[in-house]
């Protein structure tokens, strides 16, 4: 074999190594589909079983326990808020009350002062330290009926310099209507309250014992501290306070009026005692 034979026969060679090496490349190419397509059909089948199982009977069930818990949840949330607003309220009702007990008990206290004292002066103090402390106001008077001229005027004031010294007849306006019917009096709304005159109160009281009335507590403002507001506690210390208020005012007027009589009866035995020395 020459030298050209040679080499035709080693090119030959290569190229059919070529080829070979091509053919099999082709055929790994040719199984790597196949199992590329396998693996497809198996997804595809994965696929149409989950949609048919996620159309079945169990998945429906589960569909249906899920939106009975969202509805229980959504029930037990509903609740927890009424419980919590009904939690608020009895937060809010029980400082009310705890209030309440507190004024009352100083109420209490303060009645038994009123009580423990005859005198006409005294009284009158202690009445205008119970109406600052406990209703929070700076401007009111305590007002009493002259019987002489069927007049009231004020006996006791705070902050009310300007009227003080006035005089109203029983029938006049709201203070004098008040001892006319003996009905307690407050003005409906603070917020818009516009007074039509001086003596026009936001609160006024008969003083009454029984049904027989003898004068008026009269309350003109209240306090920053109240937020222009009176309370149901405050509707109801102010009625017992009154009914206190005027025992005490009464019983020490008397005392006072009998202690005047008797001193007067007094200087006059003295004198006559005197003139038959």
């Amino acid at each position: 074999m020459d030298k050209n034979e040679s080499d035709i026969t080693r090119k030959a060679e290569e190229f059919l190594k070529v080829f070979r090496k091509g053919e099999e490349f082709t055929q790994e190419l040719l199984k790597e589909n196949e199992r590329l397509r396998y693996r497809t059909v198996q997804f595809e089948d994965q696929v149409k079983a989950l949609q048919r199982r996620s159309e079945g009977p169990e998945i429906e069930n589960l569909k249906d326990t899920i939106s009975h818990l969202e509805e229980e949840k959504t029930a037990l949330i509903n609740r927890y808020k009424a419980v919590e607003d009904e939690n608020k309220d009895f937060a809010a009702r029980y400082l009310e009350v705890e209030d309440e007990n507190n004024n009352l008990a100083n109420l209490y206290v303060a009645s038994y002062q009123l009580h423990s004292t005859l005198d006409f002066t005294e009284v009158l103090t202690i009445v205008v330290e119970i109406i600052i402390n406990l209703i929070g106001t700076d401007e009111f008077g305590i007002m009493l009926i002259d019987e002489m001229t069927n007049e009231l005027s004020f006996v006791a004031s705070e902050g009310i310099d300007s009227i003080k010294n006035k005089k109203i007849k029983i029938g006049d306006g709201i203070i004098g209507n008040v001892v006319k019917t003996g009905e307690n009096y407050f003005e409906e709304d603070l917020e818009i309250f516009h007074p039509a005159s001086d003596l026009h109160p936001i609160v006024c009281i008969p003083l009454k014992i029984k049904d027989y009335i003898i004068g008026v507590i009269a309350i003109f403002s209240l306090m920053e501290q109240k937020n222009k507001k009176l309370t149901k506690v405050d509707y109801e210390l102010l009625s017992m306070l009154a009914g206190h208020a005027a025992t005490a005012i009464f019983s020490s007027k008397l005392y006072s009026q009998s202690e005047r009589k008797l001193s007067t009866i007094q200087g006059f035995i003295d004198l006559l005692s005197n003139k038959n020395k």
